[in-house]
């Protein structure tokens, strides 16, 4: 699968570009970047905004009620945190086995500019296919980070560039759409696994 190449992707297509855009990195796009804003995300049917995914669909929170969700926020662009963390999801997926298959797994772009539909859907072409991605118009993002209380801005780099300021925790909901937990940039795989479970057990509470 083209998710395998993940490793010789990172090291080759990322390399260049991890040149360019790593100065500052631990700052604005990795550890040392703000957490969200401190405020429990909102349940995703109290949430509006519009966005396009991968395919050309038009999604919004509401696609996302009746399975469980797993949502992040990043970019293409994105030196090392994003790449880490969908290769970490894609991990998670394939330990889950047949439970996978019931989850919702969105990257939401925080740099629309950059990410149109035909760069998110290849991008995620070396991840999980299960790894949907949504792209729009800024407002409409920022309306979407405002819902689930994620924090991004565009930051200068030395070079004339930009990179992106992100939250780089990934949301998860369970299957009524409201906020269970945050999996937090490089949790190890043995936290991580529980939690996407206890979302699950929600939803098999709320089917009974």
């Amino acid at each position: 699968m083209r998710r395998r190449a993940f490793l010789g992707y990172g090291a080759a297509g990322l390399g260049a570009l991890s040149l360019t855009l790593a100065v500052g990195w631990w700052r604005v796009d990795g550890p040392g970047a703000p957490d969200a804003a401190g405020l429990r995300p909102m349940a995703l049917s109290a949430m509006d905004f519009r966005l396009t995914d991968h395919e050309g669909n038009s999604v919004g929170p509401k696609s996302l009620i009746g399975r469980p969700t797993m949502v992040f926020f990043g970019f293409t662009y994105c030196p090392d945190v994003c790449p880490t963390t969908l290769s970490d999801i894609s991990g998670w997926l394939d330990e889950l086995g047949p439970d996978g298959d019931e989850w919702n797994v969105v990257l939401i772009t925080v740099d629309p500019a950059r990410d149109t539909v035909r760069a998110m859907a290849d991008y995620l072409g070396y991840f999980h296919p299960a790894i949907r991605g949504w792209t729009g118009p800024e407002p409409q993002i920022a309306r979407a980070a405002a819902g689930f209380r994620a924090t991004y801005e565009r930051v200068p780099t030395e070079n004339g560039d930009y990179t992106m300021n992100h939250t780089s925790g990934v949301f998860l909901f369970d299957a009524e759409g409201l906020f269970v937990t945050m999996i937090d940039y490089h949790e190890p795989r043995e936290f991580a696994i529980p939690k996407i479970r206890r979302a699950m057990k929600k939803e098999a509470k709320a089917a009974s």
